[in-house]
């Protein structure tokens, strides 16, 4: 059943659907992360690079990514290019009142990304990360979590840990 949650959050996904519930930078109010990463314009375009769920915290998530990333996951090109972007938009599992036995996104309580520039990130990795809660930056405490559990568990993948679905 998890299978086919998952292929209609990615059916959503795709369609645009699902996307509304998640800010969308203007010049006015573009805030960075404490490490520069900011929410990219034209996100919501991007592909999907897979779905996923994490139970531990009742959601349901996809990442996306922009050309290059997508270049490099097509191609399973590792260390990932400078440039390249993923965003993680996740959503908190609820029961479909139509279809209880599915779950679908409810509340969205942030949207995080990771840039590759392996000059400036050099210490995490090459990769800045960047955490968004309600459209606005999570504080400094919050994003010094992100680099360790991603060094400690996908070292041997660039530390990322989507891999792309078929």
């Amino acid at each position: 059943m998890h299978r086919y949650a998952s292929m209609a959050v990615v059916l959503l996904a795709a369609a645009g659907i699902l996307f509304p519930a998640f800010p969308v930078a203007t010049a006015a109010d573009i805030l960075a992360a404490p490490s520069g990463v900011t929410i990219p314009k034209g996100y919501r375009d991007w592909q999907v690079v897979a779905p996923s769920q994490r139970d531990d915290t009742d959601e349901i998530r996809v990442i996306l990514g922009n050309g290059i990333a997508m270049k490099a996951f097509r191609a399973n090109t590792l260390p990932f290019p400078d440039g390249a972007i993923l965003a993680k938009l996740a959503w908190k599992r609820v029961a479909s009142p139509e279809f209880p036995k599915t779950f679908i996104p409810g509340v969205a309580p942030r949207i995080e990304f990771m840039v590759k520039n392996s000059k400036k990130y050099a210490a995490t990795g090459g990769w800045g990360f960047g955490r968004f809660i309600d459209g606005k930056p999570a504080d400094e405490k919050v994003h010094a979590t992100c680099f360790p559990c991603h060094q400690a568990n996908v070292k041997d993948h660039d530390i990322v840990y989507t891999r792309y679905a078929p």
